[in-house]
């Protein structure tokens, strides 16, 4: 509106020798009030990476949000409502919440397998020496590793999981509680009680592959000779959501980590679409956090998932009635940089539960049908469990920590070595493992190939 006809407006107006008042101008309906009583959901919200925190506060307060944290050098919010509209408030290709896919859908999907475990045979360390059913660490070469070299204390690497026992035996000399924290809510809670394990065992079989040492047990993880930051991102329902791993990628970029493990993919869909409302904001949230940790120095393995299936050739998400179009990913591991890892059982072929496609190194993480022969342990990697004890479990899982170990290894050997070369040192350094004829859905020469990618990752020829 002109200067001019804003002051006109409340002029009085002579009409047919009569005064006609003109009605004063019509005031905006007042704003809803919010919902106090809903259910609250937790939502990924992004802004142009730098906003201030005071704008973003403005922002989410006269939408009928609260903030929980805001990660400025990334531009992504996790904020809090009870509106059901909240979402359409801030925009849909800006805000999203898993939390409340899962309440809407009823969906009963978990990511754990990646984190999904496929078997847990326990046993203990009163059962003897453990280090004879450890297949999985004479496969890749780290029995000897071990005597050569078994990492510097001087590199980290975080462990986005489920939690880790810090007073499992061969775990405790391992764990950082300095540099451990709970993510599950999307803010850092460096409280004991918030990155300890609750419902899952998960994150510390993970651990122990990575860097466990028990001597009494006779049991060794890859880099036993690192430290462990505990970097919970499972909540007690078994879902990683998108907000619990932006803060986990965070956390570990401004903590100085130098390799996280990430054995899992993010709820509560499979794949997400960037070109999609509300899969489009959680995918920029975590491509963020995941770009902002590369950027400091953290190289990230993930896990290619338990399905089966060519990530690349996939139409259809199996947790989520969506649209698929090649744009679309599993998250994490479908960010640049990341470190995508397969898996193989006791022959040394693909797990008939693997992922393949876009793979980069392969890795033990077991098969029911490659059984080991008496005495050499189950078909799935032995590792520690929760209450001081050890177990085994399947799943790509299982694998992708022994490279994030080798990568410690690495990353021990060559100090600040950033992680593009740490990557091309892990694919240079693994064995070459060739699509055998009987694999008509591998493909690619022995040294890339779909199946193995670069090959299986030596332990040994890291260190030496």
């Amino acid at each position: 509106m002109s200067r001019i006809r804003r002051m006109a407006a409340p002029l009085a107006l002579a009409v047919g020798g009569g005064l006609f008042v003109a009605a004063p101008a019509a005031e905006a309906a007042p704003a809803a009030a919010c919902d106090t009583t809903s259910t609250p959901y937790t939502y990924v919200v992004t802004y142009q990476p730098g906003t201030r925190a005071s704008a973003v506060d403005k922002e989410l307060a006269a939408k009928c949000g609260t903030k929980i944290a805001y990660y400025d050098g990334i531009g992504v919010a996790i904020a809090s409502s009870r509106n059901a509209d909240f979402q359409q408030k801030i925009g849909v290709y800006r805000a999203y919440s898993g939390g409340k896919d899962v309440a809407s859908a009823g969906a009963a999907a978990r990511s754990l397998g990646a984190v999904k475990t496929l078997e847990d045979t326990r046993s203990t360390a009163a059962a003897g020496d453990l280090s004879a059913q450890q297949w999985d660490m004479k496969a890749i070469h780290a029995p000897e590793a071990n005597k050569v070299y078994q990492g510097s204390r001087a590199v980290t690497v975080g462990v986005l999981d489920s939690g880790i026992e810090a007073t499992h035996p061969a775990l405790r000399a391992a764990v950082s509680p300095a540099e451990s924290a709970g993510c599950v809510t999307g803010a850092p809670d460096r409280s004991p009680a918030a990155w300890a394990p609750t419902t899952s065992d998960h994150g510390t079989h993970v651990a122990g592959t990575i860097a466990g040492k028990d001597p009494a047990a006779g049991f060794t993880g890859i880099a036993p000779g690192v430290r462990l930051a505990s970097v919970k991102v499972v909540n007690d329902e078994g879902y990683i959501f998108p907000e619990a791993a932006v803060c986990g990628f965070v956390w570990a970029a401004e903590h100085g980590f130098e390799v996280t493990n990430n054995s899992y993919y993010i709820d509560p869909g499979m794949f997400y679409c960037p070109k999609q409302p509300g899969d489009a904001a959680a995918f920029e949230a975590v491509r963020r956090a995941v770009e902002y940790s590369t950027h400091h120095g953290v190289l990230n393995v993930a896990a290619a998932g338990n399905s089966g299936f060519d990530t690349t050739a996939q139409t259809t998400d199996p947790n989520r009635p969506h649209p698929l179009d090649p744009s679309c990913g599993i998250l994490p591991k479908a960010v640049d940089g990341v470190v995508n890892v397969s898996s193989v059982g006791y022959a040394g072929t693909k797990s008939s539960f693997s992922n393949y496609g876009e793979i980069d190194v392969t890795a033990p993480g077991g098969d029911f049908g490659q059984t080991p022969p008496q005495g050499e342990g189950p078909a799935c990697p032995l590792s520690s469990v929760v209450g001081g004890s050890y177990g085994s479990k399947c799943g790509t899982s299982m694998a992708s920590p022994h490279v994030a170990g080798v990568a410690a290894l690495l990353a021990s050997k060559f100090r600040g070595a950033p992680p593009w070369l740490l990557t091309r040192l892990l694919e240079g350094e693994a064995d070459a493992v060739k699509c055998a004829t009987t694999e008509t859905e591998c493909t690619g020469p022995a040294k890339n190939n779909s199946y193995y990618g670069h090959g299986l990752v030596n332990a040994l020829d890291a260190v030496r």
